[in-house]
């Protein structure tokens, strides 16, 4: 069987790894461990992105109903991570592969040096024949610093790891035209980027996840416009990981083909950085033509109208068009102080180079 993918992502979502009563779906589980290791041995380079710690420390803990819901996920995670991670662990032993675990929050993305430390440790476990196995890190990560759930860390990993293609496992078989209860409904095989189904995404969460399917939705489509193939399936078919990889398709799933134009690794960062930029650049109508034209342009002070917020030469900034709506991202080349300074200037250096910009 021919690969079409030589580096992927794996997202496994709370749904696939879990029963209905919140305790480790051991033979999925294991499952899904035969076909990574079945990859890895015939040279497929594969990241694991692994919900089911909080679900798995739950359902060992008897419920405190005196625990406010950041206390709750703490404590169920630290228990609950202990236990999976020494799972893959013995999994992947029983085929001689090597895992490693990697614990991460939404801080560990916000600066570039950051940023490149994780991307170095992963590749080092890559180049060692080692699989990382990432989560977000809930024993320190509190309400207002977590990830949306673990589809946007997967994305983040997919695009900083530059992987060919990230697959987004979960308990249905892709994006729908429909309700997905609705035997009428028919998975969307195939998503471009002028594809829009935002119509038919519910809104509904997972059972034991934080996410839903408009999560996945959209970060399947800001990773594909990076160049990155984005594959949503089910995890609970049967050889599922193969089957996508695969140059012929044999089971329902949803593919966001990847834009042809792979975006710069500091783009990559950038296009992820909303959670974290520090201030807003308002800027005038012309300014926002030029920046979503078809060449790729500057940020001059001279199109710049109001700046909001304090921030560092190199801190990631929001780019806010005339009518109040986010159209970029940059990284400055100016503090927020000294970008004041020339606001409306002509002549002056960019505030943001088109190196260091990501059309939103």
């Amino acid at each position: 069987m021919s690969n079409r993918y030589k580096r992927i992502a794996v997202k496994i979502g709370s749904n696939v790894l879990t029963r209905a009563d919140g305790t480790l779906d051991i033979t999925r589980m294991s499952a899904i461990v035969d076909q990574v290791a079945d990859l890895h041995h015939r040279g497929v380079r594969v990241i694991i992105i692994s919900s089911g710690a909080v679900a798995s420390g739950r359902s060992l803990l008897s419920e405190n109903k005196k625990l406010d819901a950041v206390s709750a996920r703490q404590l169920y995670s630290a228990v609950g991570q202990a236990k999976l991670i020494n799972r893959y662990y013995e999994l992947f032993r029983e085929h001689g592969i090597a895992c490693g675990q990697v614990l991460t929050t939404k801080e560990n993305f916000s600066t570039r040096r950051h940023y490149l430390n994780q991307k170095h440790c992963m590749e080092v476990m890559l180049a060692n024949d080692v699989i990382p196995i990432v989560n977000e890190n809930d024993t320190v990560s509190v309400t207002e610093l977590m990830f949306t759930d673990n589809d946007e860390l997967s994305g983040l990993i997919a695009s900083m790891m530059d992987m060919q293609a990230l697959v987004i496992l979960s308990n249905i078989d892709g994006v729908y035209d429909g309700n997905p209860a609705d035997p009428a409904s028919k998975v969307i095989t195939d998503m471009y980027h002028e594809t829009d189904a935002s119509e038919f995404i519910q809104e509904g969460k997972s059972t034991f996840g934080r996410g839903g399917m408009a999560t996945k939705y959209r970060i399947a489509r800001k990773v594909a416009s990076e160049g990155i193939a984005v594959i949503i399936a089910n995890g609970k078919r049967d050889n599922i990981l193969q089957s996508v990889i695969a140059t012929e398709r044999t089971v329902p799933y949803t593919l966001f083909h990847p834009a042809s134009e792979v975006a710069s690794g500091v783009q990559k960062w950038i296009a992820h950085s909303e959670g974290w930029a520090k201030g807003e650049i308002h800027i005038n109508e012309g300014a926002a033509k030029a920046l979503l034209g078809t060449q790729r342009a500057s940020l001059l002070p001279v199109g710049v109208t109001r700046i909001d917020g304090d921030f560092e030469k190199d801190d990631i900034v929001k780019i806010i068009a005339p009518q109040g709506n986010l159209i970029a991202l940059g990284k400055t080349s100016y503090d927020s102080a000294d970008a004041r300074a020339v606001i409306g200037e002509s002549g002056a250096r960019p505030i943001v180079h088109s190196d260091y910009l990501y059309i939103d």
